[in-house]
């Protein structure tokens, strides 16, 4: 049996001032567009080794920072006191062994050109700096640039990469970094031993990548089992004595925007340390079956890998067509499933128990809910309701995570024993949040236009004169993702999620859709045939999803429009150019227009015209192909420093759309990013959106 621990978030104070207000008795209309996103938003939750602390990033309007908490109170406080709009991010953070010291990296990676992002257009340039706070000292900048921080065994240095390269650097003040490892390819996954005396390490190298392993008192490198195959994930064992690794098969051309349900299988391997040690031979622990599950489909976790003890290794499967954790002996044989049924194990770390902490949607499709896995024993449930819990951490007695519903903001939570959850840092949330003015979006389900069955999430406006008002269709990004009822664990989501409660106070039908090749309801979804740059079958989804939203009572059908960012935008580009019949106008933010181009973006070796059959079916599916029957106005958005969508996607739409006489409306971004870093560039995004669909929907 099951043991269910339902965490009541209101009562635990995830909110305090609003908990003291009671429930709303209704929603009220029209609040400031800026109070829904004055919340701060929670990113990087780790703990320290002994999980007596844990410690965060707030980014709140703009301005991040980094904040921790001890037991046993667990009570949150600010560390470090950066100010400003300016963009520049904080991530990565790690602490020391013995949990005294925090490194953290400010700034934001770069683009192909080297060029750092700079959303202010500062001209004197910016920079991505590797920080560390001691105790309870100030932050202390380091060194720049770097990237992935991981403390030495004793606390005193920082292991970094730097363009790809592994360095050291001591933290007194006139140590400077050197280079760990000369070697070839470009250096990810840093991994200490449980000693501290060794260092597991990826190193790619075009279609195929090494794991290595770097001995600090010999200083020598031994790259493991070597083959043509992509290898990574690397795990070490208990003891230290061995080391577990994913190996992929290589991709010599390889194509995005496709399902790949079946391919070559993927294998897991082992290599074990001798008492010089050095590494022995590789051998096979686990190899996945063709068919379902033969193409690796991993976790949104940093480690897909994990020993419940030396006998035992963790991993994520999808044989039965759904992402589920599997448990294999390390000396081989058959894959026990730690769970079973039709939902997705999104997101698992260590328990530091030999078990896993995992955020799922069972029994809750569209939500997501924690449990506990382990190895021989079912799955148990640790939080249940109405509420959204994930990307869970463990402390000392418990276990801390992001927590909301669908009116409050995720925020840092904690569960200690028996007690209930409760926040990490409720004074942090602001009073000006208009939480009585929020309201619960309602689970739909509805059908494609060519029959598939979607799921969605309405948001519908506080009751009006009784007439028919204006609806508007999301579609998010990805289109990896899952839209939930509730607010979002990724900061471009929160916001989008902001936005829909901005739009329904202000008398809008908002149905956000979550369409196929999107995750949360298995490998045949996810994997859908036809879909993206091989035929664009989300058409079909946003069709039966402009039809569903006009046929509701409240929804005036002659004023539907929509919108979305990155693959949302690509299918609102797809909805005004093949359907400006149903669609009335949208909003695209740096969409996807023609898969050519966006794919070269991602694989730069990609040349379309040595593949005429994936060139030209790549653009049968792209909005391009079917720009002429474009009528319906648009409001087209984009920064012009995107690392995912070629900014020449929005000049060529423009181009044409020029030509063709369609109205449009330009919001540029000199020097931003995909996911807008600076909160003012957010909200001149939804500012201009809003007054776009008053205009053209009407309210």
């Amino acid at each position: 049996m099951k043991r269910m621990r339902a965490f009541g978030l209101l009562a635990a104070g995830l909110v305090a001032a609003a908990a003291t207000g009671g429930p709303a008795e209704a929603v009220q209309p029209a609040f400031p567009l800026e109070a829904a996103f004055s919340a701060p938003f929670p990113t990087g939750l780790t703990s320290s080794p002994d999980g007596r602390r844990v410690a965060w990033v707030f980014d709140e309007q703009g301005a991040r920072n980094v904040w921790a908490a001890e037991a046993p109170e667990f009570a949150g406080r600010r560390l470090t006191a950066f100010t400003g709009d300016g963009g520049t991010t904080i991530s990565a953070l790690a602490f020391s062994p013995d949990g005294g010291r925090i490194a953290f990296v400010r700034g934001d990676g770069p683009n192909r050109a080297g060029e750092l992002p700079n959303p202010t257009s500062d001209p004197a340039g910016v920079e991505r700096a590797l920080w560390v706070i001691e105790g309870d000292g100030p932050p202390r900048r380091i060194t720049a640039p770097a990237s992935a921080p991981l403390f030495t065994p004793d606390g005193q240095a920082v292991l970094f990469l730097r363009r790809g390269k592994v360095f050291r650097v001591g933290l007194a003040e006139d140590d400077e970094p050197e280079q760990l490892i000369h070697g070839r390819g470009s250096f990810s996954g840093l991994r200490l031993s449980p000693d501290g005396s060794r260092l597991a390490f990826v190193s790619a190298r075009g279609a195929h990548s090494f794991v290595g392993v770097y001995d600090f008192a010999a200083a020598s490198v031994h790259y493991l089992d070597p083959s043509v195959d992509r290898d990574g994930s690397p795990a070490w064992s208990p003891g230290g004595d061995a080391v577990a690794f994913l190996r992929l098969p290589p991709q010599l051309e390889p194509y995005l925007f496709v399902p790949r349900r079946e391919g070559a299988p993927w294998s897991i391997r082992v290599v074990a340390f001798g008492s010089d040690g050095k590494p022995g031979p590789g051998r096979e622990v686990f190899r996945a079956a063709a068919g379902p599950g033969s193409v690796f489909s991993g976790t949104a976790s940093p480690d897909q890998l994990h020993w419940a003890d030396a006998e035992t290794l963790l991993f994520p499967w999808e044989r039965s067509g759904y992402r589920h954790f599997h448990a294999v002996p390390t000396r081989g044989g058959a894959a026990e499933p730690l769970t079973i049924g039709s939902f997705e194990v999104e997101y698992a770390v260590a328990d530091r128990r030999g078990g896993l902490l995992a955020a799922t949607n069972e029994d809750d499709v569209d939500r997501r809910h924690l449990w506990r896995l382990t190895a021989g024993a079912p799955a148990e449930a640790l939080t249940s309701g109405a509420g959204v819990e994930t990307l869970p951490v463990p402390v000392a007695g418990g276990f801390a995570f992001l927590g909301g519903d669908g009116r409050r903001p995720l925020q840092p939570m904690v569960a200690v024993g028996d007690g209930p959850a409760r926040a990490l840092a409720p004074d942090a949330f602001p009073a000006a949040f208009p939480l009585e003015a929020m309201i619960d979006p309602e689970q739909v389900v509805f059908h494609s236009a060519d029959g598939m069955k979607i799921h969605g999430q309405l948001f519908r406006p506080p009751e009006g004169n009784g007439e028919p008002g204006p609806g508007v269709l999301f579609l998010h990004g990805g289109s990896r993702r899952q839209m939930l009822l509730g607010w979002h664990y990724m900061g471009y989501y929160a916001n989008c999620y902001a936005f829909h409660q901005v739009l329904a106070s202000r008398g809008f039908t908002v149905l956000s859709v979550n369409y196929r090749s999107g995750t949360g309801y298995g490998m045949e979804f996810r994997e859908a045939l036809n879909y993206g740059a091989s035929g664009g079958a989300e058409h079909q989804d946003v069709l039966g999803a402009g039809r569903y939203l006009a046929d509701l009572p409240g929804v005036d059908p002659e004023r539907v429009g929509l919108w979305g960012g990155s693959y949302g935008g690509y299918l609102t580009a797809m909805g005004l150019s093949r359907a400006s019949d149903l669609f009335a106008a949208g909003v695209d933010i740096h969409g996807v227009h023609d898969w050519n181009r966006t794919i070269q973006g991602f694989i730069p070796s990609y040349e379309p015209e040595n593949h005429p059959e994936q060139q030209r079916l790549a653009f049968a599916s792209s909005p391009l192909s079917s720009v002429d029957g474009w009528r319906s106005p648009v409001l087209l958005v984009h920064g012009d420093d995107d690392r995912n969508v070629p900014f020449n996607e929005t000049v060529e739409l423009v181009e044409k759309l020029r030509e063709l006489g369609v109205e449009h409306e330009l919001l540029v971004f000199p020097d931003e990013v995909h996911g807008f870093l600076r909160h003012e560039n957010w909200l001149e995004v939804f500012r201009r959106s809003a007054a776009f669909f008053e205009r053209h929907l009407g309210r």
